[in-house]
Parts: C-alpha cells; sequence; structure tokens
C-alpha cells in the first residue's frame, strides 16, 4: 500500500489542480466533471514524470502534479468554441 500513496496524492492534486485551472479559464471552462478527469490525467504525467526526474516524492511532486493537472484543462479548453 505504500507504493500507491504517492500515485493517490499525484491524483488528488492533479483533480484539485484541473478544477483550479477550469476556475481560471471560466470562459472556457469544460466544466468540473471534466476539469477533473483531466487533471486526474495530468496529476499522474507530471507526478510520474516528476518522479522519474528524481524530484522530492511528496511536495514536489504533488506540487508538479497539482500545476500540470490545472494547465491540461486551460490548454484542451483552448480548443473549446467561446460561448455567444
Amino acid at each position: 500500500m505504500e507504493g500507491l500513496t504517492p500515485i493517490i496524492l499525484q491524483l488528488l492534486s492533479g483533480a484539485v489542480g484541473g478544477n483550479v485551472g477550469g476556475a481560471l479559464a471560466k470562459a472556457r471552462s469544460l466544466g468540473p466533471v471534466w476539469n477533473s478527469v483531466l487533471g486526474l490525467i495530468g496529476g499522474l504525467v507530471g507526478g510520474q514524470g516528476a518522479n522519474a526526474l528524481g524530484v522530492d516524492q511528496t511536495g514536489g511532486q504533488m506540487g508538479i502534479a497539482a500545476v500540470i493537472g490545472a494547465l491540461l484543462p486551460i490548454i484542451v479548453g483552448m480548443f473549446k468554441k467561446p460561448p455567444g
């Protein structure tokens, strides 16, 4: 179970980051579900990438997971047709 803890933290950090990113880009937000899903994906990829680069397992990986989790919904939202 100890091996799953960093992955779970990366997923949670990414999901939070995804919803923060969606809130920052409100006009192009994909909605809470898609922001969370993209945040989960971005958090896992960002956290595992940070792990591969040797970043500190606790705070560093969670921070990178949150940032990548926030960026992914913003980037995907740029391709969404603006409202109105």
